[in-house]
């Protein structure tokens, strides 16, 4: 018989804290990033990943794993990002059908700016918000619920 798990208050109050939280902080960056005529969050987020993935760029399916988008949602959103010239893709050698997916100099460009409304986001939204010590506290707190735990 399996047994069924109840949550305790305390683990509802923080999940529900949580959720609430994530939610609020990321409508404000995404409200911070439309009132300075930025793409979406989501566009920074395949982005940031192409631009750390250097020069040899990243098959759809390493895109996936980095950014837990579904693959419906990376499909559409590349094909978003290749039309505004934000990314190109470029056929697989040895794999037919397979393509890498490399971020372009108008990205890196698009990029860069999102990430100046995003980082003051961040420093407003949060790092002013918590002492250092509560923001290390909130990290590793966070990283221990990650699957696996973040070991940072």
């Amino acid at each position: 018989m399996i047994e069924k798990a109840s949550p305790s208050p305390a683990a509802i109050k923080a999940w529900a804290r949580l959720m609430r939280v994530s939610r609020q902080l990321v409508e404000k960056v995404e409200d911070a990033l439309k009132d300075g005529g930025l793409p979406p969050l989501a566009w920074y987020d395949v982005l940031h990943e192409l631009a750390e993935a250097g020069e040899g760029g990243l098959r759809p399916f390493q895109l996936i794993e980095r950014t837990l988008f579904a693959q419906y949602n990376v499909s559409r959103l590349l094909a978003r990002l290749e039309s505004e010239s934000l990314i190109e893709k470029i056929p697989v050698a040895d794999d037919g059908r397979g393509q890498t997916i490399r971020i372009t100099g108008k990205g890196r460009e698009t990029r860069r700016r999102m990430w100046t409304v995003y980082g003051r986001s961040i420093a407003e939204l949060v790092g002013a918000r918590l002492p250092a010590e509560e923001l290390e506290m909130l990290a590793a707190l966070l990283g221990r619920l990650r699957h696996p735990p973040a070991m940072e």
